[in-house]
């Protein structure tokens, strides 16, 4: 199967540098290797310092480098969805100019991106491919949206269909509006496949984030936030890159600041992201550019390490039944590592578990066995959220109300032990 690494990070931090030097390394160990970008501001082209093309362009034995032209996945994925929408719009008066630009997806070409990394897949050709995202915030709003569109569509979807389906004629002589046709559901239903196979392959054990940071305070709160989201959503993370890192060998009285600075701060990263392998590069007087710079740059990052293995991290969600005296309740267990109780909101909603962290929110589908029971306790333990569910009592038979365990006070209690 192909390995594929999503490299990740603040603005700035280096993480084209990180993925094209890792890369480079690949094709340096013989696997067939492929290179490209989500990120909307294209720089692996700066960093080879080749010219690179919108199909995979060889830039050195085994190693190739594609530019994906995001605008034409766009128009492929979304065009039907888009025309639909836009004679909406101009029915009701908006300009032209202005209904095209109010009917682009925000982050659907990023997202759509991710759609040639599945072709990529599929087809076989790759050994490694690596993929330079966007920075942080858009990574995970892009990474959110397969599992958020597929919620919304099996809500709302089948049964807006059938309503169109019938009522057609009606509703678009009662509304004036053009109503959708076929083309431009099985077009959303074509999207919606298409992100469910990204989420897949990309939550599958073959693929991982690294995240890309600098001995910063500022930058290290982020990637801490980033883990935790990341683990929300269930996307393995399995290594931290520290960059620009300064070199304690012989440094003057203004550098041995930065250094002891910087330690501090190291410290800090291998507490909050241990066990993950931590790999630092040192910092350097310009960027590496050109496949030999960034194959040293990669040797010296990773040392004796083999970033190609498999990830051996558990699963992001693990239901887990935990035999207590009357042996029928169960646990849900989710991974959030660096998570506050501070920041964490729970609910339940019919057959689905509503977790929310900071500004990011992910709705679980309950199992039947969980969707049948009753939230009886909840904790946050060592970035490991635990909900445990216990069957109904029996007047819930006879329409009492059973109420629930107030989900956030509880993960609150637990995790302010």
């Amino acid at each position: 199967m192909t390995r594929v690494l999503l490299y990740t990070g603040k603005g700035g931090v280096g993480k084209t540098t990180s993925a094209a030097g890792t890369a480079t390394l690949a094709a340096l160990r013989g696997l067939r290797t492929l290179v490209l970008s989500t990120d909307a501001a294209h720089s692996l082209s700066d960093a080879f310092d080749s010219e690179v093309g919108q199909e995979p362009t060889e830039i050195d034995d085994l190693l190739f480098v594609q530019q994906i032209d995001t605008q034409r996945r766009f128009e492929r994925s979304w065009g039907d969805i888009q025309a639909y929408l836009r004679s909406v719009l101009q029915v009701v008066g908006v300009d032209p100019i202005e209904a095209e630009e109010l009917t682009v997806l925000p982050g659907a070409e990023e997202v759509l991106a991710l759609l040639e990394v599945r072709d990529h897949v599929r087809s076989g050709r790759w050994d490694v491919i690596v993929v330079d995202c966007a920075p942080t915030a858009e990574t995970l709003r892009l990474l959110a949206l397969p599992e958020a569109l597929s919620w919304y569509m099996d809500r709302i979807f089948n049964a807006e269909r059938k309503v169109v389906r019938t009522f057609r004629p009606l509703l678009g002589k009662a509304s004036g509006l053009p109503m959708p046709d076929d083309t431009v559901f099985d077009a959303l239903r074509r999207l919606q496949r298409d992100l469910a196979d990204i989420r897949a392959l990309l939550t599958g054990p073959d693929a991982s984030v690294r995240l890309v940071l600098t001995p910063e305070a500022v930058v290290v709160a982020e990637a801490r936030r980033s883990l935790t989201t990341l683990s929300l959503y269930g996307y393995r993370v399995d290594g931290v890159v520290a960059n620009r890192v300064f070199p304690a060998a012989g440094a003057d009285n203004w550098r041995r600041q930065w250094v002891a600075a910087q330690r501090g701060i190291l410290e800090d990263v291998a507490d909050s992201f241990g066990p993950l392998p931590i790999w630092e590069s040192p910092y350097r007087a310009c960027e590496p550019v050109g496949v030999e710079e960034l194959a040293a740059f990669a040797v010296e990052m990773y040392g004796g390490d083999d970033p190609f293995a498999r990830a051996s991290d558990a699963t992001s969600l693990l239901v887990d039944r935990h035999i207590d005296t009357d042996g029928r309740t169960y646990t849900l267990t989710l991974p959030l590592p660096l998570a506050s109780a501070a920041d964490l909101e729970l609910a339940r909603h019919g057959d689905e578990l509503i977790i929310t962290v900071g500004s990011y929110r992910r709705v679980i589908p309950l199992p039947g066995a969980l969707a049948r029971g009753v939230v009886a306790g909840a904790r946050l333990d060592e970035g490991r959220l635990q909900v445990r569910f216990a069957p109904r009592e029996p007047a819930a038979r006879f329409g009492a109300a059973v109420p629930e365990l107030d989900l956030q006070r509880a993960a609150m209690t637990e995790g302010s032990r």
